[in-house]
């Protein structure tokens, strides 16, 4: 389970530790050493872009500031798989394209794989390599962003990505 780092919805972010102690805390429970701690915590907020607000509580951070944290936080411990469970979804519209963009730079920079839940087509088509199409608990297809578009396997992918099904 180490190996796994979670973006939750909602951020999940202890309310009484600044953003920098809420990463450093994960790094902690992972039993990484207080100087590695410390060295990742603060670079990891700088690269998120967080460098000048690493000192500010939960409640001094904005929605898109509060994911970037929960980010870091995920992905301190290295892990070789970031599962993301609808993490943009209660963020205003800037906020979640900043942070797709985020998402898609971390996940090339750190080669990890990315599993991210989503019920917005739109963007499961700009982050995706592949993507997996559910239905009442079944994948219906499983496929590239274009064979999703130019070849849906079923008249539920068609219609929920806006094709038509090519037998």
């Amino acid at each position: 389970r180490r190996k796994i780092g979670v973006v939750y919805q909602n951020y999940r972010l202890l309310s009484e530790r600044t953003a920098f102690e809420n990463v450093a805390f994960a790094g902690e429970v992972l039993g990484l050493s207080g100087r590695e701690v410390k060295k990742r915590s603060k670079e990891a907020l700088v690269y998120v872009g967080l460098g000048e607000r690493m000192k500010h509580y939960p409640h001094e951070l904005s929605g898109g500031e509060q994911q970037r944290v929960g980010i870091v936080r995920a992905m301190i411990g290295q892990p070789k798989i970031l599962l993301m469970d609808e993490p943009f979804s209660a963020l205003d519209a800037i906020s979640r394209k900043q942070l797709q963009v985020l998402t898609k730079e971390l996940h090339k920079e750190f080669g990890m794989t990315t599993i991210f839940v989503t019920h917005d087509t739109d963007e499961a088509l700009k982050l995706a390599d592949r993507i997996a199409v559910l239905q009442d608990g079944e994948i219906r297809q499983v496929a590239n962003p274009e064979t999703i578009l130019k070849a849906p396997a079923t008249d539920f992918v068609a219609d929920l990505f806006g094709g038509s099904v090519h037998d």
